[in-house]
């Protein structure tokens, strides 16, 4: 029903996005190192709702707006491209902050972490535009099912993203520490950062690929 290419490619796709800094990633590694590992687990708890929610959203043809309303596309995708510019331009200017740098953030409840991780999923640009644009070029119209390849192909991405979120959360501490006595590792991993960000960022804003009706 899904091609084996099909499920790889997602695989590819979302190990790609996952592991380019965002705010999930972020907002987790931010929580882990100031709050512990189980505060990051709670937060992560809310990015994999909000996972669920666009996976179903998207199923249900919500794409198929984008194809309807092109010039809403072009906003969405250039409105994420300026957000992710942001965050690069936050990690590379003089004094920019490394996301593993150790910051004093007052603790949160269990439900605040939970919704807060929500919250950041449901605005992530990068989650919205793989939803929207890119796992839909996996799904095969000739191959029937359109709604289940959707929905198989949505949850391959969502086991890689949790899987890699989970041992970022379980490592940030250990990370952090590291890092912290390594002030010039510190500086290059936010250059680095920076630089992933921007890259997407601008190709993003570059792209004039439309979005897909397959699914």
């Amino acid at each position: 029903m899904v091609a084996t290419g099909g499920l790889i490619g997602v695989a590819l796709v979302a190990l790609g996005m996952v592991l380019t800094p965002g705010p999930n990633m972020l907002y987790l590694v931010s929580r882990s190192i100031t709050q512990g590992r189980r505060a990051g687990v709670i937060s992560l708890g809310g990015v994999a709702v909000g996972f669920l929610v666009y996976l179903t959203v998207t199923n249900l043809g919500l794409s198929v707006v984008f194809v309807a309303v092109p010039e809403l596309y072009v906003a969405v995708k250039l409105a994420g491209a300026a957000y992710l510019g942001y965050l690069a331009w936050t990690a590379l200017k003089p004094g920019g902050i490394s996301v593993f740098a150790p910051q004093e953030i007052p603790p949160d409840t269990p439900r605040r972490l939970f919704t807060m991780g929500l919250v950041t999923n449901l605005l992530n640009p990068k989650i919205a535009i793989m939803y929207l644009s890119l796992i839909p070029q996996f799904v095969d119209p000739d191959a029937g099912h359109v709604l289940l390849q959707g929905l198989v192909l949505g949850s391959v991405q969502i086991a890689v993203a949790l899987t890699v979120n989970l041992t970022i959360v379980l490592a940030a501490g250990t990370v952090s520490g590291f890092l912290a006595r390594r002030p010039g590792w510190l500086r290059t991993q936010r250059y680095v950062m920076g630089t992933a960000l921007g890259a997407l960022a601008v190709t993003l804003a570059l792209d004039t690929s439309a979005p897909s009706t397959s699914n």
